[in-house]
């Protein structure tokens, strides 16, 4: 394949061989995006210090990587670093050439609240929440309309139906193009798209996390939702980067979460020595070969990779050369089987809110 070509997939993730198109579109109704969207959560918040001058580059390397025709997907959240990713977005396309800058596409999760020491006490999704996350967002992003806006996670206390009607009003009034969702599962999935069209549904999706292929993938196909993947190399674990004695920085949400705890650490890192045997047979890294299974997961899939430097982000590009035969896949089932992983995704308290998990 030439660097600008991509996985062609059925959709039940199997390659077909062909030479698919530099976009995929975010369900029946959303825009048109790069096969990869750039996560660019880490560069503010979550896996300890980061470098804001190399952050800003590595977005522009980012929006230099897509071709012309094509759209950059700038994934963030109003509450990363509490504001400060939307500023370094805002930052980073304000620097970039005007023409790239035109192609950025960005979308925002919401409705996080926050303590003064980087806590989390819940989630607000009520209509004049909406509006008012909405109007910061705007402002930090130095934009006149968000692409695809979401929140972050259901608010127990409102009803799916509100919040998504409430931006659906920002859709009409133009101050938003697209309405997504963030981690919910099925039922809440039908009841956000009779209200208003779905784009996409963001939801972690990798090798180790497959919960969604039982009934939220099959109901989000079965309504024209996409799907945009985070956690496509589950914040690092199966990046190939990542080893058994690794000190996390202060603050680094990986020193609490259980996949990254004693027992679980050591079993999963075993899952990914197996993954680089596969990857080492195809002369790929570990990374590629992880984020290139997402891609081959189907044609309506957008992987998001966490890229916090240059370097990781041409790793990750690299995944869009690599073809993966059927012997490819079911060499890297057997490498890596569904349900394998130890531990929860996420600490208990923060389960507790996911719906896709209810």
């Amino acid at each position: 394949m030439t660097k600008n070509e991509n996985i062609s997939t059925t959709p039940t993730g199997t390659t077909t061989g062909t030479t698919a198109a530099t976009s995929r579109r975010l369900g029946t109704t959303g825009p048109s995006v790069f096969p990869l969207g750039l996560g660019c959560m880490g560069m503010s918040a979550l896996y300890g210090e980061a470098d804001r001058a190399e952050s800003v580059a590595t977005i522009h390397a980012y929006l230099d990587a897509v071709p012309e025709g094509a759209n950059a997907l700038l994934d963030t959240g109003d509450f990363y670093g509490m504001g400060h990713n939307e500023l370094l977005i805002h930052e980073a396309l304000h620097t970039a050439p005007a023409a790239v800058r035109d192609r950025a596409l960005t979308s925002v999760k919401f409705g996080a609240l926050r303590t003064v020491e980087g806590g989390f006490t819940g989630y607000d999704g009520r209509p004049e929440a909406v509006r008012n996350f909405l109007a910061y967002s705007l402002q930090r992003l130095g934009r006149d309309h968000i692409d695809v806006y979401r929140i972050a996670r259901v608010d127990p206390d409102v009803p799916i139906e509100e919040t998504v009607g409430a931006i659906a009003e920002a859709v009409q009034a133009g101050h938003v193009r697209h309405i997504g969702l963030s981690e919910v599962g099925a039922d809440t999935l039908r009841r956000a798209a009779a209200v208003a069209p779905i784009s996409d549904l963001q939801i972690e999706y990798s090798l180790i996390s497959r919960g969604i292929e039982e009934e939220i993938l099959p109901t989000a196909r079965e309504l024209g939702i996409g799907v945009t993947a985070y956690g496509v190399l589950s914040r690092g674990l199966i990046s190939g980067h990542f080893t058994r004695d690794r000190a996390l920085a202060p603050g680094d949400f990986r020193g609490m979460s259980p996949r990254f705890q004693g027992e679980n650490l050591d079993r999963n890192l075993d899952l990914v020595d197996a993954l680089r045997k596969v990857a080492d047979d195809k002369g790929v890294s570990v990374a590629q070969t992880a984020i290139a299974w997402v891609l081959s997961r189907g044609d309506d899939i957008v992987p998001l990779v966490g890229a916090r430097c240059r370097d990781r982000l041409t790793e990750a590009l690299g995944a869009m050369d690599i073809t993966l035969s059927p012997a490819d896949l079911a060499a890297i089932e057997e490498a890596v089987p569904a349900g394998a992983a130890s531990g929860d995704r996420y600490p208990a308290a923060q389960m507790a809110h996911l719906d896709s998990e209810h």
